[in-house]
């Protein structure tokens, strides 16, 4: 029998097949993603749950006329199979690849591209404005998931749309958790509507009961709304959406393909905005997926068959785990110490000290503004919070850093996981604007580590510092190197002196330091021997060092995993600047450009950021040839220093 997903070319494909059609395209797609996510590693969870649901509104409405706005993305790949895609899919997460989020440069179909949560219903409402000034009549449609509605952006576009009163789909996608397990009462509320169907039934009886009232059943029913009204705030407490202006239809089963093209149909021609509330399973038709569906939110390669990850080679601790043993371990010195994530309680290292200390962890859902405020307020009253998210969603709390936290000078510890490239994830969480964002505000202290062991010493420092602090590390394992039991104070501001002696002088901060190591010894193969600095701190940043190197050395040099604009090389270029000093300075960091996905070795390459790379633009800088062999071999390279085009990575 011929698969039917052959026979999906474009999204007008889908309205040509019946329900048992769909239902049996959907086996099929399910089975495209995971052996797909398999082999690329992704996000397979959520993208199992909402086939049916992707299924039934390409079979009611007519995209891209029709505008579909998805949060987060997570739940995206069937869409993006079902609108010419398919024979891309196994590129999907790969470099020159179909990205694993909805964008807007990939496909019209992708109608706004996405990748942080709470977004969709805004972006909707926008389309929905920007179709009625211009006098058209096509849908808006937003899915967001019930973890995405925990954040505080989702009920502002509620609140307006409802005030507006202009015609936009809302489909909630009620699975019961997002990455972790939901928190907050929305999530109780959406749990207590999901165990009263008699709310529906109720309101419709009563409805039934009035009309039948002879002469005047009908007027009484259309000015009975008072009645109803009570009805409902008997057996579904609240009735957010509706008292917010909207139509609400739900809850319904989001795998009864059926079902839903009847109630898409129905939404499709009402008046006004309409929030259909679906309940779905997370992980859907994929055993591994469905029992442990936190485990397979996001995953990397893994058997097909068994669900059991592919193995890997032995590796250092991540950082992650390093930074959650350690705070651990402070907070059992310190009864002050709280901690605090975003929904990322996994991610961030953060439900192991949330068993050992319940009542000092807190999780407030998809809303880092919050999350940043209420740390402040911890700080105010005596605390030392520590607030742990991913780089590229700290940068929803960007105000809340300045006005709450640093205007006041409070004792905040804000820890940046995810710093730095990514890897497959993309543009949308590369966490690569931090220090630039967190060097320019007041008060603020900024520390680098240069590995895993340095982290945990300056958590320590952080916790020590009587003001705002932030700490950024990447993802993954550590170098590797030993890890101690005790904690060292840095001295604040200062750097570490790695290799003293030399020409030139590499300043350098996080991963880069040890990228730094290995450039030198390929220099030193060219008859040129460069200090090495591991700078430590970005802010406040060692002057004494950089000004004593400028009068020493030949050219300075400053490598970083983060945006050139505002970054560490421009913190080293305004000292010297400030202090009247001329100097070369060749500058490495990511260049203005959002950088794509692939592999993290990939996208270093890309920025021109790999030791070998490093050297040779060293060498073009000091005008030196780079055709010699280097006799030892520093890890990652070959041993040969070849001449390359330089790219947009260093900047003099």
């Amino acid at each position: 029998m011929q698969a039917l997903l052959d026979r999906i070319n474009n999204p007008e494909d889908v309205k040509r097949l019946s329900v048992q059609e769909l239902e049996r395209l959907a086996g099929e797609i399910r089975r495209l993603i995971i052996d797909t996510v398999a082999q690329n590693g992704g996000h397979l969870a959520p993208n199992l749950g909402t086939v049916e649901l992707t299924l039934a509104l390409y079979s009611v409405f007519s995209f891209p006329e029709d505008k579909l706005v998805w949060d987060v993305g997570h739940q995206s790949y069937t869409h993006k199979i079902l609108t010419g895609r398919r024979d891309r899919f196994g590129t999907l997460r790969k470099q020159g690849g179909i990205t694993g989020f909805p964008n807007r440069f990939e496909s019209p179909y992708d109608a706004f591209g996405v990748g942080h949560a709470s977004t969709s219903i805004s972006a909707a409402l926008g389309m929905a404005i920007a179709r009625d000034v211009k006098g058209r009549r096509n849908q808006v449609i937003a899915v967001i998931g019930d973890g995405a509605l925990t954040g505080g952006e989702a009920f502002e576009a509620l609140n307006h749309a409802g005030d507006l009163g202009t015609k936009l789909i809302v489909i909630l996608n009620d699975n019961e958790m997002s990455i972790d397990a939901n928190v907050g009462a929305m999530s109780e509320y959406l749990s207590r509507i999901r165990i009263a169907p008699q709310y529906n039934r109720a309101k419709r009886d009563m409805g039934n009961l009035l009309m039948r009232i002879p002469h005047i059943g009908d007027k009484v029913y259309k000015t009975a709304s008072h009645l109803k009204d009570g009805v409902r705030s008997v057996f579904v407490p609240g009735s957010l959406f509706e008292d917010m202006g909207f139509h609400y239809i739900g809850p319904i089963d989001g795998h009864n393909i059926r079902l839903m093209e009847e109630v898409l149909s129905r939404a499709r021609d009402m008046t006004g905005p309409v929030l259909i509330h679906i309940h779905t399973v997370k992980g859907k038709g994929y055993l591994p997926a469905e029992q442990a569906p936190e485990k397979f939110h996001g995953v990397g390669c893994f058997d097909a068959q068994t669900g059991k990850p592919a193995k890997k080679a032995p590796a250092a601790p991540s950082y992650t785990s390093v930074f959650s043993d350690a705070l651990i371990a402070l907070a059992k010195r310190d009864p002050d110490v709280l901690a605090i994530t975003a929904a990322m309680p996994s991610g961030t290292g953060l439900k192991a000290f949330g068993k050992v200390y319940p009542k000092r962890f807190f999780d407030v859902g998809i809303a880092e503004e919050h999350a940043m405020t209420m740390a402040a307020g911890m700080a105010a009253a005596g605390m030392h919070p520590v607030i742990a998210l991913y780089s590229t969603f700290a940068q929803r709390a960007y105000d809340q850093m300045i006005h709450d936290v640093c205007l006041q000078g409070l004792p905040v510890t804000i820890c940046l996981d995810r710093a730095g490239l990514v890897g497959e994830d993309g543009p949308t969480h590369h966490g690569v604007f931090d220090l630039s964002y967190l060097r320019q505000i007041p008060n603020m202290h900024v520390l680098v580590p240069k590995d895993e062991e340095e982290l945990r010493h300056m958590l320590a420092t952080a916790l020590a510092i009587k003001g705002p602090s932030a700490i950024r590390y990447p993802r993954g394992a550590g170098r590797g190197v030993t890890l101690t039991d005790d904690f060292s104070i840095l001295p604040l501001g200062k750097a570490e002196v790695l290799h003293e002696s030399g020409e030139i002088a590499l300043l350098a901060v996080g991963t880069m330091v040890e990228h730094a190591e290995q450039a030198a010894k390929l220099l030193a193969g060219q008859g040129i021997e460069a200090a090495v600095v591991n700078m430590r701190f970005v802010k406040p940043l060692d002057e004494e060092l950089i000004l004593r190197y400028a009068a020493e050395k030949k050219l300075l040099v400053t490598l970083e995993e983060n945006v050139l604009a505002g970054g560490f090389g421009s913190a080293v270029a305004e000292c010297l600047a400030d202090h009247g000093v001329q100097v070369p300075l060749l500058r490495f960091g990511i260049p203005d450009r959002f950088i794509e996905q692939g592999t993290r070795q990939e996208l270093l390459s890309l920025c021109r950021l790999q030791p070998q790379q490093l050297a040779v633009a060293i060498l073009m800088a000091l005008g030196r040839d780079c055709e010699t062999e280097h006799p030892a071999e520093p890890s990652g390279t070959d041993g040969k220093v070849r001449k390359e085009t330089p790219g947009a990575g260093p900047q003099a």
